[in-house]
Order: C-alpha cells, then sequence, then structure tokens
C-alpha cells in the first residue's frame, strides 16, 4: 500500500525486449520454505500496462489463489516485478472443515524478481527474493531466494 503505480513507459514499442505476453518458468530455490520442492514452476501473464498475475504448479497445495502485481522495464532486457498472494494455513481436522472452516487466511507471501530476458526475448533469466508476512504484517521465517529460466508460450 501507498506504493506509486508503474509507469507505462518503457512497454511495446520501446526499443528494447519485451516481456509483455505468456511465460512459463522452472524456480530453483536455495534457502526458505519453497527449497524442498524440487519441480516449482510459475506461469506468468505481462500485461501491457504494468501487471502481472501469477500461478503456480502448486496452486492446489494447500489452496492458494494466484499472485497479482506490477512489474517495470530497468534496461533494455532487464525487467523487475513484484508481485504477491494470500498462503492458507491447513485445517486443524476434520471439524475445521465441517464447521465452515478450514484453509484460512495465513498471511502474505511477497515475490521481488529481476527478469534478464535473452537474445532472441524468447527465453530469461531471473533472480528472486521471497518474503513471508503473517496476518498483522510482519515479517517471519520461511523466505528465500531463487533462480529462474523462463520461456515465452507461443503458437
Amino acid at each position: 500500500m501507498g506504493e506509486q503505480a508503474p509507469s507505462t513507459e518503457g512497454f511495446a514499442g520501446s526499443g528494447g525486449l519485451e516481456l509483455v505476453g505468456q511465460w512459463r518458468a522452472r524456480l530453483d530455490f536455495e534457502d526458505g520454505d519453497f527449497a524442498a520442492v524440487g519441480d516449482l514452476e510459475f506461469m506468468y501473464v505481462f500485461n501491457a500496462g504494468g501487471t502481472l498475475t501469477e500461478s503456480s504448479n502448486y496452486d492446489a497445495a494447500p489452496p492458494v489463489p494466484p499472485a497479482y502485481g506490477i512489474w517495470r522495464r530497468t534496461g533494455p532486457d532487464r525487467f523487475e516485478a513484484k508481485y504477491e498472494f494470500y498462503p492458507t494455513s491447513s485445517p486443524g481436522g476434520l471439524d475445521d472443515i465441517t464447521s465452515g472452516g478450514g484453509w484460512l487466511p495465513a498471511g502474505r507471501g511477497v515475490f521481488t524478481e529481476v527478469i534478464t530476458i535473452a537474445a532472441g526475448g524468447d527465453t530469461f533469466t531471473s533472480k528472486m527474493l521471497y518474503e513471508v508476512f503473517d496476518t498483522a504484517g510482519n515479517r517471519v521465517e520461511g523466505g528465500g531466494t531463487a533462480t529462474g529460466r523462463g520461456v515465452r508460450l507461443r503458437f
């Protein structure tokens, strides 16, 4: 909250490689909660207005909604993205589910990613920082760092 809206400067037609479109990436976390996940993939949609949507192959385990965020160009082939999602906590037992509880909010996860598009514009590499916040907004254990390799989806 209180952050400046993304600039539309540097999008299509700006003379550099473009990020707008659909991408699939493999993420390798070096530490934190996601380090044990060996096959984590993200699907991204980078919109021309500077917004993005991300979903992973683990969104159903436990159930969480997609991440939403913003992105901007920082160089001819470099971009920065920041996006957030709401993790959930698992139910304590069957009674939690049958009484209308269950997968309740467990805070907020924030990804900050620096993306470099390769020559040709169809692949990228990235460095990512993942931060975890509790429901009161306090940073908690579980975050980590990762590297990513992405490919643009095309027909």
